[in-house]
């Protein structure tokens, strides 16, 4: 495999027939250039997101400070797919999770178990939704407002709750609830961002700054996603590792491959491998079905059917930080050449997982996301409008079991 070393990430990938996608490399670069920062098209997160955080830093800063109030040590994060996703692969990435929690369920076994674990007396509470109304989030923020109200005997518990939503009232219920003081401290959720890759939204930086991180390291990383987003628009697909990782996935597919399996080694990426399958399926759709592991443990469960000489329709990349042990070295050699001898491979391996390295590895994934879908989307003669938003960040298909929710819900 050839290798594309670039400030705090290596990618390794067989170049060999990848460029003959240096066309339409260059047409998807250029196509979602001419979308970034336009309205309705969710590519805010590109420049506007990390811009705009940057000038909010001091704002975040003081409200994780209040929330604190010199007495509270936990968060509980209220939130379901990009909400919770995305700030909880940062958060286990940068290993802040002591004191971070996070909960999406809806039944009350889970919720009562949930609640257990926290310590009250020490806990805030952070809810996040864009529309205030997505029904998981609406039920956990009901019950834990019901659990607080009975653990501190009185009715306004406004001051354990902070609130990430639209800034619309007319948008989010849940704004409506901060207007009327239900809850007191609230941020935003940005318009033109889709959940999945919003990562650098209020919800996560507010976090962030909750679980002790400096603003000097938070302005760090935000700078840091910034430099790689324009890395990462460079439509030279010999100098873009994301590109070429689209290339290698557009290949795979192509050659009859339609599973992905992303193999991330240390359990630091245990929140990463949620998001990245939300992030790729979401946008990806049916055209590539990824799925996500952690290693070494996955081998024992997986490397069976994995190295099948039947397994016909797989292809993998590996995820890791620089090993600096002998036995974390032989084990990633030995498992990467067994996968390689059989199946398209590519790695990426991460300098470290500082808040820049991490920065630059979240916009990698972005934008290998949007690339994979754009280029096979030309290849197979689909064209968007240029007035309409990319399939890659839109997710209409969700909508058809929330409808179905609806539908029981009024029974």
């Amino acid at each position: 495999m050839a290798e594309t070393m670039t400030n705090d990430l290596v990618l390794k990938v067989d170049m060999q027939n990848l460029l003959k996608y240096s066309q339409n490399a260059k047409v998807a670069v250029e196509s979602i250039k001419s979308r970034a920062g336009k309205k309705g098209q969710f590519l805010n997160w590109i420049n506007f997101l990390p811009q705009n955080q940057l000038k909010s830093l001091d704002n975040l800063y003081e409200m994780a400070q209040e929330a604190k109030d010199n007495k509270y040590t936990d968060l509980a994060i209220l939130g379901i797919g990009g909400s919770r996703h995305t700030t909880e692969s940062l958060i286990r990435m940068i290993g802040k999770e002591a004191n971070i929690h996070f909960y999406s369920s809806v039944d009350s076994e889970s919720f009562r178990r949930f609640i257990n674990t926290l310590d009250l007396s020490k806990t805030q509470f952070l809810v996040v939704s864009k529309s205030g109304g997505t029904i998981e989030t609406t039920v956990a923020y009901e019950n834990a407002k019901k659990v607080m109200q009975e653990y501190l005997e009185r009715d306004d518990v406004s001051d354990r709750f902070i609130a990430m939503t639209d800034m619309s009232a007319e948008k989010s219920n849940l704004r409506r609830m901060v207007n009327a003081g239900d809850i007191r401290l609230s941020g935003y959720v940005h318009d033109d961002v889709g959940g999945r890759f919003s990562i650098f939204d209020d919800a996560t930086i507010f976090t962030l700054f909750y679980a002790g991180v400096s603003k000097e390291d938070v302005k760090a990383m935000l700078e840091s996603s910034l430099q790689a987003q324009e890395e990462f628009l460079n439509p030279d697909i010999t100098k873009n590792i994301a590109l070429q990782q689209a290339a290698f996935n557009v290949q795979s597919k192509l050659a009859g491959n339609q599973k992905h399996f992303i193999e991330y080694f240390g359990d630091a990426f245990s929140g990463a491998t949620l998001w990245e399958k939300q992030l790729k399926n979401e946008s990806l759709k049916a055209r590539i079905s990824t799925d996500t592991n952690v290693g070494p443990g996955y081998l024992h469960y997986n490397a069976e059917a994995d190295l099948d000489s039947n397994n016909k329709d797989s292809f993998f990349t590996f995820v890791y930080v620089t090993p600096q042990e002998k036995v974390t070295s032989a084990v990633l050699t030995g498992v990467i050449n067994a996968y390689s001898n059989m199946h398209p491979v590519s790695v990426v391996e991460l300098k470290d997982l500082s808040l820049t390295t991490l920065a630059k590895f979240i916009e990698f994934k972005h934008f290998e996301t949007l690339y994979t879908g754009n280029i096979l989307r030309q290849i197979e003669g689909e064209e968007t409008p240029q007035d309409s938003a990319f399939p890659e960040v839109l997710q209409p298909n969700v909508e058809i079991y929330k409808k179905e929710v609806r539908k029981a819900m009024a029974e």
